[in-house]
């Protein structure tokens, strides 16, 4: 049986993986969110899940005006770090949900209401999740 020191190294080391698995702008869109106060962000590791992304970042916000601040933010700290710009980006008629798209990550900035509705986190369940922030409990699926 190994030790709780041993156990916690290779939980670092699956956290390093799965922060290398996933593009750096999907961690500073997660800080980003986080700085607006955004509702717990999260990023799902999806490119052996899925195929056609790397990751989603998912965050929500309380009311319209905190979802465009957060999406605002989102796309101005990307750019200042990455010097990107989105593919596309939609849903800023109505707020509920706003999809970045980056190409190889998607933001997903919810209403919280809405977040809870299509609750994506369960529908992608056996997506590790990518610890982003200090202290983050790191690797593993979620149910």
């Amino acid at each position: 049986m190994s030790s709780g020191s041993e156990a916690r190294a290779v939980d670092g080391r699956v956290a390093e993986e799965l922060v290398g698995s996933v593009p750096t702008a999907s961690l500073v869109a997660a800080r980003a969110a986080a700085a607006k106060q955004a509702q717990d962000p999260v990023i799902l590791a999806m490119g052996d899940i899925l195929g056609v992304t790397e990751a989603f970042v998912i965050c929500s916000g309380r009311n319209n005006r905190q979802v465009k601040t957060i999406v605002d933010e989102v796309e101005f700290q990307v750019r200042r770090a990455t010097r990107r710009s989105p593919l596309r980006t939609e849903g800023l008629r109505d707020l509920h949900w706003v999809l970045i798209d980056y190409g190889d990550f998607l933001v997903h900035v919810f209403l919280d209401e809405t977040r809870s509705y299509y609750d994506l986190e369960h529908l992608w369940g056996n997506a590790p999740r990518v610890p982003w922030q200090a202290g983050d409990a790191g690797p593993g699926p979620t149910a």
